[in-house]
């Protein structure tokens, strides 16, 4: 193992720079984890971005130790915060810790000697714990082996408490201070094509749970991931997908359950999905697949030329029918008359508040991961069982360790993209390498029964 200088203070190796805004009730604590680090080679900046609690207090009893530097600042957000660090900075490495957040007393020995030891690697990042608000361990987070165990880096290193080599940092551009969240997101995508990143499978530091963390509204972070994933598309100049839309109608003559033309608020269960298909600026045409006459009049009637209609068979309808020789029918007829799509999105009506943007944030995974097939997905963190011949086995009980190769996701939102040239080749929509999209609670929504009838009337009526 390389050996690192411990006692250069004009030059050190390290700079951690802690964000805070009004947490003054885990500022002291968090601020002290990095004191007590067994590697001193490091300056600490605390920047407290315009608190309006005791922090500045709290911060003053630290000013005056030597490797301690204090910035008092306007309120600006963290990227901001971010690129404030980075300018000030004197260290090889640099890592945000946040003021909610503590570090384990090693935390800094291990990575800086993970980065020494590979002069290549961009950034290491370590396992977790999980706390709550009292400090009490409530779960542990083992993420991949990403040296051997990982091919598709499509599950980035967390934002806080990631070393990463400062010159690569700067290279990339630091930190795009158009998004206002999802810092770890950006850089990620901007590292990881060129750059190799190791992690630590050692739990190196405590990440708070609790209603105030800035990943806290799932809705919100999820649309700026889709933000971050469009900007690095364009900045990156991958080539265009062109995308057919297939929304595929049993109707209620071949299936009771389906209702494309009852209502979910102020229109009618098929039209939130069309509408959305036809919102998205990466889809070139949208196709309605169905048999049902009345799902067929009213497309013609509310869509006109907009939306294309393929009369699919009452027995390619039913519900054991495989959909994969359906969309390869209508693949063969649309390409007669325009040019091969490059993937299919397929849309299923069922999910109503699956939203255009989670469309296009499919197919810029798509482009980004370079995969065959992407899913909208939700994580599921219930405990399943399986039943082995005796009795149910707990499938998925980690007693508060949690695995990343163990963790479970449902499909979810009625979205399903896969490259044409793959259908056809597989004939299998649920094979290849597959890649995936996040949806919030509401986007992920699935219709399957009366009550959830019931409830999409609800969220309907909110959304008005």
């Amino acid at each position: 193992m390389t050996k690192i200088n411990r006692t250069t203070r004009d030059h050190p190796l390290i700079t951690v720079y802690l964000a805070n805004y009004n947490y003054a009730e885990y500022l002291e604590r968090s601020i002290n984890s990095v004191l007590k680090q067994t590697f001193n080679n490091y300056e600490l900046l605390i920047i407290d971005d315009g608190s309006t609690d005791h922090s500045r207090e709290i911060i003053k009893k630290f000013e005056n130790i030597s490797n301690v530097f204090v910035v008092f600042q306007r309120n600006s957000g963290l990227v901001k915060t971010n690129n404030v660090a980075l300018k000030l900075s004197r260290g090889k490495y640099i890592m945000r810790l946040d003021a909610d957040d503590y570090l384990d007393s090693h935390a800094l020995e291990i990575m800086a000697s993970e980065l020494e030891n590979h002069p290549d690697c961009a950034i290491v990042f370590p396992d977790y714990y999980l706390i709550d608000e009292s400090d009490n361990v409530i779960g542990h987070v083992r993420r991949h082996d990403f040296e051997n165990g990982v091919s598709l880096k499509d599950q980035p290193a967390h934002g806080a408490c990631t070393l990463i080599r400062k010159d690569i940092l700067k290279r990339v551009g630091g930190y795009n201070e158009k998004f206002d969240r999802q810092d770890g997101y950006d850089l990620w995508l901007k590292i990881i094509d060129n750059h190799p990143v190791r992690n630590i499978n050692l739990p190196l530091f405590y990440y708070r749970q609790h209603d105030r963390n800035l990943t806290g509204n799932e809705a919100q972070l999820l649309r700026t991931r889709a933000e971050i994933k469009a900007f690095h598309v364009k900045h990156k100049n991958l080539q265009p997908l062109s995308t057919l839309a297939i929304i595929p109608v049993r109707g209620s003559a071949v299936d009771p359950r389906s209702l494309p033309l009852s209502k979910i608020g102020d229109k009618y269960l098929i039209d939130w999905t069309v509408e959305a298909a036809l919102e998205c600026d990466q889809i070139s045409d949208v196709v309605v697949s169905t048999p049902d006459s009345g799902v067929k009049h009213h497309v013609q009637q509310t869509y006109a030329d907009k939306v294309l209609v393929n009369e699919r068979t009452v027995g390619q309808a039913r519900i054991n029918a495989p959909l994969e020789p359906s969309l390869l029918e209508i693949v063969n007829d649309y390409s007669s008359s325009k040019a091969f799509p490059d993937i299919l999105a397929v849309l299923f009506i069922e999910a109503p508040f699956r939203s255009a943007l989670y469309i296009g944030k499919a197919i810029h995974t798509m482009q980004l991961y370079d995969v065959d097939v992407v899913d909208g997905i939700r994580e599921e963190e219930d405990i399943f069982y399986f039943h082995n011949g005796h009795g149910l086995q707990p499938w998925n009980a980690s007693h508060g360790l949690r695995l990343e190769r163990e963790n479970l996701f449902k499909r979810a939102g009625g979205l399903h993209l896969i490259r044409t040239n793959y259908l056809a080749d597989n004939q299998n929509m649920l094979s290849g390498r597959i890649g995936h999209v996040l949806l919030d609670q509401k986007a992920a929504f699935v219709i399957r029964s009366d009550m959830d009838w019931q409830i999409a009337q609800y969220l309907a009526s909110k959304d008005s």
